[in-house]
């Protein structure tokens, strides 16, 4: 056995990491932050180690009214650790073991070179001589991110409301509010009681709320936020204290929330979800979201769309809404090629042969006759597209086969979800179990069929239906399990089609922002930020956007109505300008001057677009509210800031926007778009701030802020 060592430091640039080995072996996280922090000899150890693990038959105790850990979890000791370089990764394995059981474990730990993000998973082992049944294990536990009663009173948690069409709206709460205290200490008894969490469930990763988190400091500006990669809504995160530390711990489904169990018999391994930790040690959230869209442009598969960031028109929000036929369609493209859209979607609908009856016969994926007349059909319009210069896309919710689909008879039941040997059914619709060769084979073939041989390019993958806890269609198997297996099942799938189809984009859609998390989009190249159909209300889910999700990846909706004024034109116009270009709405019907701000607008995005694909975000009135009157997005790069401004109804004409990074520097500001706004900035180098004025609301600006270089004497 490897002799323990006292502490054990790794990291880089821009994160180390410490973790202290007792001398009973057992290894815990005592620090993250910045390389050169103090060492941990004179700090409290944190009490909670490197991963927890609850098994049937091994749970926890109590000794004098404290809580004892028992668990598998506090009886792995340390046994090795590796570092090693896996490109531009940084990766640390620590390797545990609990000689009573066999039980062993490894904690591997990445960071991308020069960004402050930790991203944990483990990996368990039996290496006993009897099976262990798992009920949970967490993916990270981190003890340390608050140090003492006054640090954890000066600490507010962040967490974000997610729902269907009010998507990411971020809360934060004072740390307090939840881990009280509650006479001369801050916890009475070490019982588990007081923290802070959240939790998924379903299938919907991100129904209800997203799979992320965040503690920062009011104070210090030193900031955690978190994130769970997981595409299912099996996943849980609480933060609390213990022992005068604050802590987070990190898990995918387990038994208490999710119902999920897994037999780990002598010879198998079990693998978590991964989870990802950033780190901002003065600069608040922003800085920490920043560091967040770095991470997460390192994790996702290469792909060429999220370099050309192309504009897509897509047909439904507020246009044909699932009514496509090619007599709509056709002055549509025109007016989507007018405007300068690369992509054209025909969204949902395209299949429907009974004239809005398609919600429970859908599975084969056909397009209906009766919708694209002629000898050829739908191709008719899919060539029109290529001969406007777009490229044609198509929307399929892949996961579901209606019960009056021929698709629910000819798949076995074995291709479903069940549970206690039925097949499950919500709202007309059976759920697809992709662990099953028949069900992959059969979406496989609908995918080569529309994409190897219709030429489609681009697939808005949508899904609508929430069936519940999972699949029980093994034998002994939970459904939380099941649901773990077919979540993983998908990703397996997802990847092979961009395998055979390196080119082909692929948006991530679930009641719009329903399965907003970086397992699919570490591989998909769009998500769909919302169904919201008020541009108003759709101005703080797109300026919140950026928290969840890249810039690049965030589809935001710009649907000019006939009878928006132009204002309203220009403000819808805005709202997906720092993000990805959703171009919808009767274009054919709008006046020409609408008509001329649409193509203003999609023209200043080409010019930009380039610039959004590397840059990070901010917030200078800071995390949107729901009801603010004023909202604001800024992406930077090295060189420039791009700042969009939402004024609402009820607003002030004037607000003061801080841009700390620009502290000092004489800087010129640009109105972008509209380019006949009446905005009136003013820029104060020394107070680091913009005075904006817009004297209409609703009403939107995009600037452009970039330092100038003093006159040579």
């Amino acid at each position: 056995m490897t002799s323990a060592p006292r502490t054990l430091r790794w990291g880089h640039s821009a994160l180390e990491v410490e973790i202290g080995v007792g001398d009973d072996g057992t290894a815990r996280l005592t620090r993250i932050g910045l390389p050169g922090g103090p060492p941990p000899e004179g700090r409290s150890w944190p009490p909670l180690p490197l991963v927890e693990v609850t098994a049937a038959g091994h749970g926890r105790a109590w000794s004098g009214g404290r809580l004892i850990d028992t668990s598998l979890g506090g009886r792995l000791r340390y046994r090795a650790h590796r570092a090693t370089r896996d490109g531009d990764w940084h990766v640390l394995t620590v390797e545990l073991h609990d000689a009573g059981t066999g039980l062993g474990a490894e904690v591997v730990y990445r960071s991308p070179d020069a960004v402050p993000v930790l991203r944990g998973e483990v990996v368990l082992r039996n290496e006993g001589e009897a099976a262990l049944h798992l009920e949970s294990v967490s993916s990270l536990v981190v003890g340390c991110l608050a140090d003492g009663p006054e640090a954890i009173g000066d600490a507010d948690l962040l967490w974000a409301e997610n729902d269907w069409v009010a998507e990411c709206r971020w809360q934060r709460r004072q740390m307090r509010a939840t881990s009280p205290v509650l006479n001369d200490r801050a916890v009475a008894y070490d019982n588990g009681k007081g923290e802070f969490t959240r939790t998924g469930r379903g299938v919907w990763s991100s129904c209800g709320r997203l799979p992320m988190g965040g503690l920062a400091d009011r104070r210090s500006g030193r900031t955690w936020l978190w994130q769970i990669e997981h595409n299912g809504g099996g996943w849980h995160w609480e933060c609390g204290e213990r022992d005068e530390l604050a802590y987070v711990a990190l898990l995918g489904p387990n038994d208490t929330h999710h119902g999920w169990r897994h037999p780990l018999e002598p010879g198998d391994e079990f693998r978590t979800v991964p989870v990802a930790l950033a780190f901002s040690a003065d600069g608040g959230p922003d800085e920490a979201f920043a560091a967040l869209t770095r991470y997460r442009r390192a994790i996702r598969r290469p792909h060429p769309d999220h370099q050309r960031l192309p504009v897509i028109f897509n047909d439904y929000m507020n246009c044909l809404m699932g009514d496509p036929t090619t007599e709509k369609l056709l002055p549509l493209i025109d007016a989507a090629a007018e405007a300068g859209a690369e992509y054209f979607v025909i969204d949902a609908g395209w299949y429907d042969g009974d004239n809005g009856g398609w919600w429970d016969s859908v599975g084969a994926w056909e397009p209906a006759a009766s919708r694209f007349p002629g000898d050829r059909g739908i191709h008719e319009v899919l060539d029109r597209i290529r001969e406007r210069g777009m490229v044609p896309g198509l929307w399929l919710e892949p996961e579901v086969i209606g019960v009056r689909s021929p698709m629910a008879k000819s798949l076995p039941d074995e291709a479903f979800f069940r549970r206690d040997g039925v097949r499950v059914t919500e709202t007309g619709r059976h759920h697809l179990d992709l662990r099953h060769p028949a069900a992959r084979a059969h979406l496989d073939q609908v995918v080569d069929r529309l994409v190897g041989e219709w030429g489609v390019g681009y697939l808005k993958l949508d899904h609508n239906i929430d069936p519940g806890s999972g699949t029980s269609a093994h034998p002994g198997e939970t459904p939380g399990a099941g649901l773990l297996g077919h979540n993983r099942a998908q990703l397996d799938w997802l990847d092979g089609v961009l395998d055979r189809y390196p080119h082909l984009v692929v948006e991530n859609c679930s009641s719009g922002g329903m399965r907003w998390d970086y397992a699919l989009l570490s591989r998909l190249q769009l998500q769909s930020t919302s169904d919201q159909q008020n541009l108003r209300l759709y101005a703080p889910i797109a300026a919140s956007a950026p928290t969840a999700v890249t810039p690049e990846q965030g589809a935001v909706w710009a649907y000019p109505r006939p009878e928006d004024s132009p204002d309203e034109v220009a403000f819808t116009m805005a709202n997906a300008l720092l993000g990805r270009v959703h171009l919808s709405g009767m274009l054919p019907d709008l006046r020409p001057e609408d008509r001329a701000l649409v193509h203003e607008a999609i023209d200043v995005y080409k010019a930009i677009r380039t610039d959004l694909a590397q840059a990070v975000p901010a917030w200078p009135l800071g995390l949107p509210a729901w009801n603010d009157p004023w909202l604001a997005l800024a992406l930077r790069t090295p060189a420039t800031t791009y700042l969009t401004v939402w004024r609402r109804p009820g607003a002030e004409a004037t607000t003061a926007l801080p841009l700390p990074h620009l502290q000092g520097s004489a800087a010129r500001v640009d109105i972008l778009y509209p380019t006949a706004s009446q905005a009136a900035p003013s820029w104060d180098p020394e107070s680091a701030e913009l005075t904006l004025t817009l004297p209409t609301a609703p009403s939107a600006v995009l600037l452009r802020l970039a330092p100038t270089v003093p006159d040579a004497p």
